[in-house]
């Protein structure tokens, strides 16, 4: 566990959740906390100018994305602990699940600086919430390894309990549904696709049902695919596997 020194700067960290794609599931806290903030710290400036304009908020904002984090980090230490507030967001959704934003709060805390997360919009959560599966327990597990280490991170999950929740690219979504098939048998399963937006499309069923969907109609957008644990009872009748 972190321990931090005794603070002795009014800096502030936060943390806020943004939208994974419709504008209005941000929080009055979170706006109000945007325009607020002395600078906010973005993964992707560009879509968060977009949110920004959308609720015309005027803000300077700064890049803060993994091949830069470790320098970057470093510089945002240096205005927290001046005494300036700090907005760190993502993309979209919550920070540091899957993004950057770690080496930046162990720093803040190890010198003092007050981080407050303020919640709001999950991919993860809004998957899992509405996919029919166990939600008692279940494991995050971000994207897999693209080549190093994912046969053995297969193998690992193979015999996990819990409902398993991962990240895809639309462009890897066939080859990780083979082999989910092929390490975990065909279980049931979720594929969210393009959550709180348009186009937003739920496909349940067996893995096999949805690589065979998937193969017939070439997938788009940001997707999190849920998938029942080990040995679990789901609640999805194999009947059942519409969209929407």
């Amino acid at each position: 566990m972190l321990e931090s020194v005794k603070t002795m700067t009014s800096g502030v960290l936060y943390l806020v959740a943004t939208p994974i794609g419709n504008l209005g599931d941000i929080t009055l806290r979170a706006l109000e906390i945007l325009k607020t903030v002395d600078l906010i710290a973005a993964e992707d400036t560009r879509r968060t100018t977009i949110l920004l304009h959308h609720y015309n908020i005027k803000k300077s904002l700064i890049s803060y994305y993994e091949e830069i984090e470790e320098r970057r980090s470093g510089e945002l230490l240096v205005n927290l602990l001046n005494g300036n507030k700090i907005a760190l967001v993502t993309d979209a959704g919550t920070p540091l699940l899957s993004d950057p934003g770690y080496r930046l709060v162990e720093k803040a805390i190890r010198q003092g600086v007050r981080v407050e997360a303020i919640p709001g919009a999950s991919a993860i959560l809004t998957a899992l919430s509405a996919s029919g599966l166990a939600t008692d327990r279940f494991v995050f597990e971000g994207f897999l390894p693209r080549k190093k280490g994912r046969q053995t991170r297969l193998r690992e999950l193979a015999c996990e309990p819990r409902t398993i929740v991962l990240f895809e690219a639309a462009n890897r979504l066939l080859k990780t549904l083979q082999e989910l098939v092929e390490y975990f048998g065909d279980r049931q399963a979720v594929c969210a696709r393009e959550l709180t937006k348009i186009h937003e499309e739920y496909r349940r069923g067996k893995l096999s049902d949805i690589l065979a969907y998937y193969s017939k109609k070439t997938p788009k957008g940001e997707i999190v695919i849920v998938m029942a644990g080990k040995s679990k009872t789901t609640l999805i009748n194999p009947k059942f596997s519409q969209v929407k």
